[in-house]
């Protein structure tokens, strides 16, 4: 693979604006139709395009599809679609300022879980930046206040599944491709909710076709980037570029929705990427030090 930063830079940015567009759309459809429906929807056109992208691969499906720990690839499917759920009920119910805000904080969580799960090493810099990066969730959450509510948990139950289908995706990449792995992503989490789907399914009527269909362009879009962003350099190169999501999500959330900005939400979202950018650079450094 040849090493271009700057195309893989550029084509990480353009992908958190298609995901942050994503979300508006989910947000915008879930108040009118019912969450099933607007992810089985998506997920049935991305299943569609995963099938016909790794048609053309070398080998076609079969061996794309080719694993060896089949139960653990559709868990991480089943986890993702799952967690997508819970993500577009909460934009519903907190706002996307105040989802993508806490939402920020999984990084952390994948670093703090890969020591007892994956059996990684963390330096005590990379515990504090966990710890104070945590604390900025505190900041936004104000467990006690009357800002707090039993809807204020679902941003970090959601970043929690995120952050599990993180460490199942790197115990999978032990033995699998990405390939592989983007493949079960989309066929486990599509038949899913095939399945679930028609018990909940309410068709979209008139323009409302329009936006569903932007939705699953925006969705199938945004992964093909961010293919092309993982082909052009390394991932360490654009990670801390995903953290743009939140200021285009909240951006989106702010102009179409009048979410709003408070001053504990601002401080805790700069605290929680403050230290989910100093972590990483910590882990850089270790892999260096190693290397």
């Amino acid at each position: 693979m040849q090493d271009n930063p700057r195309l893989g830079i550029t084509l990480m940015i353009a992908t958190t604006i298609v995901f942050a567009a994503q979300d508006g759309l989910s947000r915008y459809l879930a108040e009118s139709y019912n969450v099933i429906t607007v992810v089985t929807i998506r997920y049935i056109f991305f299943m569609c395009f995963v099938l016909a992208f790794s048609a053309n691969q070398q080998g076609g499906i079969r061996a794309v599809a080719h694993t060896t720990q089949l139960p653990l690839q559709i868990g991480r499917g089943l986890v993702l679609v799952a967690q997508i759920c819970v993500a577009i009920s909460s934009f519903t119910l907190v706002g996307l300022v105040h989802f993508h805000a806490v939402f920020a904080s999984y990084p952390l969580m994948i670093m703090a879980l890969s020591v007892p799960i994956l059996g990684e090493a963390v330096g005590w810099r990379r515990w504090i930046a966990v710890l104070i990066g945590f604390s900025g969730v505190l900041l936004i959450l104000r467990p006690g206040s009357s800002m707090f509510s039993s809807a204020s948990i679902m941003p970090v139950l959601a970043a929690l599944m995120m952050a599990s289908y993180g460490l199942m995706t790197r115990f999978a990449a032990r033995n699998d491709s990405a390939q592989t792995s983007f493949f079960w992503t989309a066929i486990a989490g599509g038949v899913a909710m095939m399945f679930i789907g028609p018990f909940f399914w309410r068709p979209p009527i008139g323009t409302d076709w329009i936006w569903m269909s932007l939705l699953c362009l925006s969705g199938t879009g945004g992964h093909y980037l961010l293919i092309k962003a993982l082909d052009a350099t390394k991932a360490s190169t654009i990670q801390p570029f995903t953290y743009l999501q939140l200021v285009f999500a909240s951006t989106i959330g702010i102009l179409f929705f009048a979410d709003e900005l408070d001053p504990m939400l601002i401080v805790g979202s700069a605290v929680i990427v403050g230290s989910g950018l100093f972590a990483l650079h910590r882990s850089r450094q270790a892999k260096l030090n190693q290397s």
